[in-house]
Parts: structure tokens; C-alpha cells; sequence
């Protein structure tokens, strides 16, 4: 049976109208009046048409012509009308969401809200204080600004709060007062502010009592929950009504790596679980097609209670009674109309959905399931049982449809997400129904209750173990082009198979699935190629004599020290995925030596990802429950968790370490901690030494330096990200060539700053930052006193004015404000505003090996090549080489990335062709068209 896609124009052009409009709410107005003229004038000219069709009836071929011209010019009117509608409620609503008492005064300024909670509150990662966040949405409805008088408003709020010790976040349906900074958020945001709060939101007035009694069967659900055993406890709430608070993060990250994340989220699919029975128990029970019909919708109306009725919540019960009516009709395919339908009315109800990856996920699935799934049951009914087939079909059309919008999220194929999804589809309506009858138990009858949460621990309990094992498989996650580019091809698959599904063995037709098939075909095996050879290159690419990584990990910090078999990691980030895919890059299994520096969230928040690796922890005085509970976690893991200060010495393979910082306290004061108490370390070993200052500030910076326990070292690990609170005599004393910054791109801390990239270059040390860089990789020189260092991506330019963050030219501080004095920075080194601006050349392959190219050195050495236009943060952008032109002895490095030799002893170095000669304390890398080198001593 043929579609029925008449609907499908107006309702994708409503969609592609709201999404442009919300984010440009301006343009609504003036675009609303001209397409209810264009609907107007396409409606006149489809009831002339009709009137002409009618005077043409004895002549059939131009009555079919104006057939067709008439239902065009309906479908233009309905789809101009339909734009105009939603752009006519945009130009509304956009007044209404930013009040001018908002815009024009309270743009990041203290202010104290009454909001009504209007979603479920989540848990977020704690603040650099360590304290528990939520976040959730709300609509405000009065503002203290700027009289003590309540000024009524009525505006969408996302509100980020801290929760008090031992307390759960605001209900859902509850009126809180919130005081914090608020911020206007872009004008497409689901929410037109953010308002981070500075204490715990203050408890008004209750939500309204169904909403509460639901709010009490929930959390007696999920303490019944945290009895069972393992990660079948902690994820039932989430597969039974949506409640993901207990699922751990290596679990939550397993889940969506397996592609099975859409389980603990309230979806089409539970809601249509939940229709579906109440349907077949209304009919064994001999009731009427209406009476089924009521009570199914009665069943549905108490189970989005129970998980909420938050936005995706009622978006999914709309997409459930869509699937069911075309289903109960008994012509599926022709449900479309009335998805289309549900789209222009959910749209029309609140348009700044159009942009919301939830309902793109929603809309797409459920046309998926019905445009695909059914061709899909066929085609693989012709090797498959009938059974098998349809399971089978079902998570692959959803997969399928969901792909494009997936790829926005993250630029992967899950390679096992359909063998997952049909691993886990027998188990999953199980844990839900179960999980659901249990909810209700409960209050009632608690034994029955807890029974059925045991019953339903088990499917759960298989879930949890299927994410677990996939995602542990090797390739899990296939890398995808991202962006506009990565949608646009992933579409054109999904198009090819749709076409091959849906093609019949009709004239013309034949031709449409042989191309299709050529396009799959000949896509698939460039895939392979293009992946297959990106596999080899970064394998040939990683220099296996790596001693020190620096990996890519956001605004964090986390470093990894390699002796031959024995690995030691120096703090593990903010997010365990990001930790997770630097340890597998790098082929790290297992971590002998973990030490944490403190225990800011970005330093010790990757904690998941590294337990049950570790053998051996060193840590710092734990200063909150939220550390000693970290701690805990290391101990439960199998780590032996060792708390030192400086002193503390041992090895690591060949190489050896020392604890410099923080110094034994005087007996009856506390221990340093936080930043000022970071655990400074030195490592020694194979001609080269480093040492990391994790998050010290200039005074404690200082009292090291007073100590005189340390010796000039090769790499230096930049303290707090490049933050302006450095000691200028502390770096010149260390006398580092190469500083690296853990750092993430465009932070909101201006890291690092113009003073502390000032301060290096000034000590003539080259900076690498991650940000800009990626994950970074150093290794002993082919003499002791020099260091390689090898990029994931472009090494960009080093100076202050180049790689100091917008924020850190408005940013003022006292070691901004105040230039280092001058016995702090050596004589021969460059002023702190004149680091030298390397130059951008095109890498030309090489391997990881030292030649002499000093003929190609003299040779090229006055040819600039064009400067960088990649831009900070991006992952993307042309390889380059770095190049040392000096007098004598240069050699290639790397074979891929940016990489550079650098060098201790004095050396001369011309900057350019042009460019005066100077003499620095160091090797200076400057990026050429040519070859890397190393740096030859005078």
C-alpha cells in the first residue's frame, strides 16, 4: 500500500520555518504576513483551477493537468498557511519569553526568582567546590529586580542550583525561590535564561498533590531498587519510569556506547507498552472497542503522571497514541498523516521544540518504525524466521531513521547498537511492565511490591551486562565525519536503503534500486578504505617512544608517565568518557602508579574511568565526604590508596619519582588542600626530567621554589591550566624547554591567560596546549637535554597575542596588572609580548626517526608558508610540521600531527629570512614548509 505523504510538505515546512525563526524571533513577524498572502493567493488559484478542471471534463488529458495543478496549489497553501501559523506564534511568544525588566536589566546580574519546577531535576557534575548541582527547567514567574517589589513574569528558566548536604532536588511541580546570576541564553535555546544559583533553591509551596504522591511512589521504588545486587538495581528505575539518578557513569557510558541509552530515557516505545497491555487486558476481558479505547487512554494519562509530564514525556505519549491509531485502524503505513499531524501540532504548541535533538529523536523513530520496519520484516523474512526477522527489523529501522540526528551528537556508528538492541528488546518491556506493576505495588502491598522489583531485577541485571560487554568490544564506536558533512552523507545512506525497501518490481523502478545498491556498495567499501587507513596511519603515527602524554581532556587535567611496561597517571580529568578514550588511544589497560593532585571536580571527576585499573594510589588530605567517598570507590576498585607529602619517593620501571608538595604539617594544623595543597611531583628518567605543579598557585609556587628541592627540568606541566596565578621565579628557576597546558578550548576562565603565556615565553619555553593541539606526546631527544614532542592536531602559533583566550584580554588580575619584575626573567629572553609567531607549512609524511637535513634546513629556510586559519578548539585542520632552522644538524620528526625537537643548550636562531638574528636561552620551534628538526647545541 502506497504512503500517504500529503501531510508530510506542510509539516516539514512548519518544522524547517520554526527552526530558522526561534532563532532570529525578528524575522517571524514580516515572514507570518508575507505566507498568509502566499496561502491566500495559492488557495485562489487552486479553487480556479477547480473550476477550470470542471469546464475540462470532457477533455481528459487536460482534466488530469488540472488535477494535478489544483492538488499542488492546495498543498502550497496548506504548507504556506502551516509556515505562517508557527511563525505568527513565534513573533507571539518571543515577546512573552524575554520581559524587557529581563533583557534590559538582568543580564548577568544577581537576582532572586520564584520558578516553578517544570522537569524532573539531574544530577550534574559538582562544582570546583565539590558540591552537588542539579539542573533542571522552569518557567519564573516573579523577579526582585530592581525594586524589593515581586514583578510577575513569565519566562522559561533553566535553573542550575547546588543541593544541600544529604537532600533531594525540588520536586517536580514545586514553586522554589532561587537567587543567582542570571544569563540570557542564545535566542533558538529551549530556554530563554540560566540562572546559576548560588545557594539551594527555597522551598515555596508543593507541587499539587497527585503530582506529590507520585513523587512519594518513586522514590519508595527506587529504594526498593538499591536492594538488589549490582547494576540491574541501579538501572531499573531508569528502564521502568525513566529515573536515571542511581545509574553510575561507567554504566551510563557503556549504555550509550552499546546504543542502548533510549531505554532509561521515557519513550514512544514504554508509553505504547503500557497502551498496548491496557488494550489486551480491556479485551480478554470482553470490553467494547470504545471502552478499550478509554481505558487505554486512562492507562497512559497515569503512567505520564507517575514519570512526570515533563516536555519529552508528553512528546513520546503523543508519538504513542500516533503508532496505536495507525495501528488500531489496521493500515500502519498510514499513520504518517498522522505524525505529520502530531508534528504541526506540537510545533505550533511550542515551537522552540524544532530545535530539540528529543523530539527530532521522537518524530524520527516513529517514522522509521512506520516506513521501514515492515519492508525491512520482508526482505529479511526471504533467510530469517518470521519471528526473528520483525525483531530484528524493529531496532534496525529505528537505528536507521535515528542515525542523522545521532551523528549531530556524536560523529560515531555504533557498530554493535543493533546487535545490542536485539540482545536487550526481550528484556526490556519485561523490566518495564514489571518495574511499572511494582511502582504501583508499593504503596499498597510492599511485599508483593518487592517482589516484583526482584522480578524485575533480572532482565534489568541482563541489560546492564549486554551494555557493559559491547561496549568493551573492540571498534564499539566507528568514527563518522561530524558536522553538516557527517548528516548529509549518513542521510544519503538512509535514503538508498529506504529506496531499496520500499522498491517494487514496477517500470522504472528497477533502475532506482540499481543505483542505490551501486551507492550503498561503492559507499560502504570507500568507508572501509578511508577507515581502514585511518586505522593503520594513527598506529604508524603514534610514536611508540612516548614517555609522557598529556591527554585531550577538556578543562582538566589529566597525564599519563610511560616505563616501558609500568604506567602512571597524574589525575583523570572531568568526564569519564574523555579519560576512557585517551587510555584506549594510548592502549592503556592498566594504571600501576594513579596519582590525584586534589580533588577539584577537574582532576579527579574521570574517576570511573580508571577503576579497576589501578594497582596503586596516591593521594592528598580528602577534605569533604565527597572525597573520601572517591577514595572509597578507589578502594572498592582493589587500589591501595596511600596518602603523602613531600618526601615521598619511589619508582616507576627505570624511572624515578618525588613528591615535592605539600609539606608535612606542624602537628595540630590541618593539612594544605584544595589547590594551594596540589601534590606536586618530579620524575626522572631516561635523560629527561619533568615535574607537575597540578593546580598551585603563585604563593605555594613560591614556598616550593624556598625549598630548593627540585632541579631545572625538561617539561614542565603548567599549573591551573595557564592561569595568571604563577610564580615568573618559579618557571625561570625550572628553566623548562617545553611547557605543556592542559586546558579546554574556550573556556570561561580565560585559561591560559596573557600573563602566564607571557611568562613562558619569556623563560623561552614552547607551549603546547590541548586545547588547541589535542592529545600531546613526549618523548627523550636523541641527546640528553632534548625533547619531542608530537601533536594529535596543528601546533598553532605561541605567543600571548596569539593563544591567550579572549576572556584573559578582559580578564584583570594582579599578575596581569603587574609585569614580573625584571630580575625574573632572563636576559636574553624575549619580552614577555614577544614570544615569536611561528609560521604554518603542510605536513609531508615521515616516520618518528632522526636524519640529518641541515642541506634542506639552509635550503627552505627562508620560504614563509601561510599562516593558520584552523581555529582554536577545533578538531579539525591541516598537519603540519615544525621546523628549528639553525646553523648546523636538523632532522625530520613524526610522521604525523605537529612535531618538534627542542633543545636546552643556547642556540641561534633566525626567526625568519627577514627577520634579525637573536640569541635565545633554547630552541625555538618554528613551523615551515619543511620538515621538523631537532635543535643542535653551539
Amino acid at each position: 500500500m502506497r504512503p500517504d505523504l500529503r501531510l508530510i510538505p506542510p509539516a516539514v515546512s512548519l518544522w524547517v520555518a520554526a527552526a530558522l525563526t526561534i532563532g532570529a524571533p525578528d524575522a517571524a513577524r514580516p515572514l507570518a504576513v508575507a505566507c498568509w498572502i502566499l496561502a491566500a493567493g495559492a488557495l485562489l488559484v487552486a479553487v480556479l483551477v477547480g473550476r477550470a478542471r470542471a469546464t475540462a471534463r470532457r477533455r481528459p488529458p487536460r482534466a488530469r493537468t488540472n488535477h494535478r495543478a489544483a492538488l499542488l496549489a492546495t498543498l502550497c497553501s496548506v504548507s504556506f498557511a502551516s509556515v505562517a501559523l508557527v511563525t505568527s506564534v513565534v513573533a507571539t511568544q518571543a515577546q512573552t519569553r524575554t520581559p524587557p525588566i529581563l533583557t534590559d536589566g538582568a543580564d548577568r546580574q544577581r537576582v532572586t526568582m520564584t520558578v516553578r519546577v517544570d522537569s524532573t531535576p539531574h544530577h550534574i557534575s559538582p562544582g570546583f567546590d565539590g558540591a552537588e548541582r542539579a539542573r533542571w527547567r522552569g518557567t519564573a514567574q516573579s523577579v526582585l529586580l530592581p525594586s524589593p517589589t515581586p514583578t510577575p513574569i513569565s519566562a522559561p528558566v533553566t535553573v542550575i542550583a547546588p543541593l544541600p548536604p544529604s537532600a533531594p532536588p525540588p520536586p517536580f511541580g514545586a514553586l522554589v525561590r532561587v537567587t543567582g546570576t542570571l544569563t540570557a541564553n542564545a535566542p533558538g535555546e529551549p530556554t530563554a535564561f540560566t540562572l546559576s544559583a548560588t545557594a539551594p533553591a527555597t522551598p515555596l509551596d508543593d507541587p499539587p498533590w497527585w503530582l506529590a504522591w507520585t513523587e512519594q511512589v518513586r522514590h519508595r521504588f527506587a529504594a526498593a531498587s538499591a536492594i538488589t545486587p549490582g547494576n540491574g538495581g541501579a538501572l531499573l528505575p531508569g528502564l521502568a519510569i525513566g529515573d536515571e539518578t542511581a545509574v553510575p557513569a561507567d554504566l551510563d557510558t557503556a549504555m550509550k556506547a552499546a546504543s542502548l541509552s533510549h531505554l532509561t530515557a521515557v519513550s514512544g516505545a514504554n508509553c505504547a507498552m503500557i497502551t498496548a497491555v491496557a488494550f489486551f487486558v480491556s479485551a480478554r476481558l470482553g470490553l467494547g472497542r470504545r471502552t478499550r479505547v478509554l481505558v487505554a487512554l486512562l492507562a497512559l494519562a497515569a503512567f505520564v503522571i507517575l514519570v512526570t509530564p515533563g516536555g519529552s514525556v508528553i512528546r513520546a505519549s503523543t508519538m504513542a497514541v500516533v503508532v496505536l491509531v495507525g495501528i488500531a485502524r489496521g493500515r500502519p503505513s498510514q499513520g504518517l498523516p498522522l505524525l505529520a499531524l502530531a508534528v504541526i501540532v506540537l510545533l505550533v504548541h511550542d515551537p522552540w521544540l524544532a530545535r530539540d535533538y528529543g523530539f527530532a529523536l521522537s518524530v524520527l523513530a516513529t517514522g522509521g518504525l512506520m516506513l521501514l520496519a515492515g519492508p525491512l520484516a520482508r526482505i529479511l523474512s526471504r533467510w530469517l524466521p518470521q519471528t526473528l526477522a520483525v525483531a530484528l527489523a524493529v531496532p534496525v529501522a529505528a537505528q536507521l531513521a535515528c542515525q542523522p540526528v545521532l551523528i549531530l551528537l556524536s560523529p560515531t556508528l555504533p557498530l554493535y547498537g543493533v546487535a545490542a538492541n536485539l540482545l536487550a528488546a526481550p528484556a526490556a518491556p519485561v523490566a518495564t511492565l514489571l518495574g511499572c506493576l511494582a511502582c504501583v505495588a508499593l504503596p499498597f502491598l510492599p511485599a508483593l511490591g518487592q517482589a516484583l522489583v526482584w522480578a524485575a531485577w533480572a532482565p534489568s541485571a541482563w541489560i546492564a551486562q549486554v551494555a557493559t560487554a559491547t561496549s568493551a568490544l573492540p571498534g564499539s564506536a566507528l568514527p563518522w565525519a561530524d558536522g553538516i558533512v557527517g548528516v548529509l552523507l549518513c542521510a544519503a545512506a538512509l535514503v538508498a536503503v529506504t529506496v531499496l525497501a520500499l522498491a517494487r518490481p514496477r517500470v522504472g523502478r528497477g533502475m532506482l534500486a540499481t543505483v542505490a545498491t551501486a551507492s550503498l556498495f561503492l559507499g560502504t567499501v570507500g568507508y572501509l578504505g578511508i577507515l581502514g587507513g585511518t586505522v593503520i596511519g594513527r598506529a604508524v603515527a603514534l610514536p611508540d617512544t612516548w614517555r609522557l602524554a598529556a591527554c585531550d581532556v577538556g578543562q582538566g587535567d589529566a597525564l599519563l608517565i610511560r616505563d616501558g611496561d609500568h604506567v602512571a597517571m597524574i589525575d583523570v580529568g572531568r568526564e569519564p568518557a574523555l579519560a576512557t578514550a585517551c587510555l584506549d588511544t594510548l592502549g592503556i589497560a592498566h594504571i600501576h602508579l594513579l596519582i590525584l593532585t586534589h580533588f577539584d571536580v577537574d582532576h579527579v571527576g574521570g574517576l570511573p574511568a580508571v577503576l579497576g585499573r589501578v594497582e596503586r594510589a596516591l593521594v592528598g588530605e580528602p577534605g569533604r565526604e565527597l572525597d573520601t567517598r572517591a577514595l572509597d570507590s578507589l578502594r572498592e576498585s582493589g587500589a591501595t590508596v596511600e596518602q603523602v607529602v613531600a618526601g615521598a619517593h619511589g619508582t616507576l620501571g627505570a624511572a624515578t619519582w618525588t613528591v615535592l608538595w605539600p609539606p608535612q604539617p606542624p602537628p595540630g594544623t590541618p593539612a594544605l588542600a584544595g589547590n594551594p595543597g596540589s601534590i606536586t611531583v618530579a620524575l626522572d628518567g631516561h635523560g629527561m626530567r619533568s615535574i607537575f605543579l597540578g593546580d598551585l598557585g603563585e604563593t605555594s609556587q613560591d614556598a616550593l621554589l624556598a625549598t630548593g628541592d627540585f632541579r631545572p627540568v625538561d617539561v614542565v606541566k603548567v599549573a591551573h591550566h595557564g592561569s595568571a596565578d604563577q610564580s615568573p621565579r618559579l618557571y625561570s628557576a625550572l628553566n623548562a624547554s617545553l611547557a605543556l597546558v592542559s586546558v579546554g578550548a574556550d573556556n570561561g576562565y580565560g585559561h591560559p591567560t596573557r600573563s602566564a603565556l607571557g611568562m613562558l615565553a619569556a623563560t623561552g619555553s614552547t607551549v603546547a596546549r590541548t586545547d588547541h593541539s589535542g592529545l600531546l606526546l613526549v618523548s627523550p631527544g636523541p641527546v640528553p637535554g632534548r625533547v619531542d614532542l608530537w601533536t594529535e592536531r596543528d601546533l598553532p602559533p605561541a605567543t600571548p597575542d596569539a593563544l591567550a583566550s579572549p576572556v584573559a584580554v578582559s580578564t584583570s588580575s594582579r599578575a596581569e596588572r603587574d609585569p614580573p619584575p625584571a630580575s625574573t626573567v632572563p636576559p636574553s629572553a624575549p619580552a614577555p609580548g614577544d614570544g615569536g609567531r611561528p609560521y604554518t607549512g603542510i605536513d609531508r609524511g615521515g616516520t618518528w626517526r632522526h636524519e640529518a637535513a641541515a642541506g634542506r634546513a639552509r635550503a627552505r629556510g627562508g620560504r614563509r608558508a601561510p599562516s593558520s586559519r584552523s581555529s582554536r578548539g577545533t578538531r579539525s585542520g591541516r598537519r603540519r610540521w615544525c621546523w628549528c632552522p639553525v646553523r648546523r644538524g636538523s632532522s625530520p620528526t613524526g610522521p604525523s600531527g605537529c612535531c618538534a625537537t627542542l633543545s636546552r643548550p643556547r642556540t641561534r636562531v633566525s626567526r625568519s629570512a627577514t627577520s634579525t638574528r637573536r640569541t635565545t636561552r633554547r630552541g625555538s620551534c618554528l613551523l615551515l614548509r619543511a620538515p621538523p628538526c631537532s635543535v643542535s647545541p653551539d
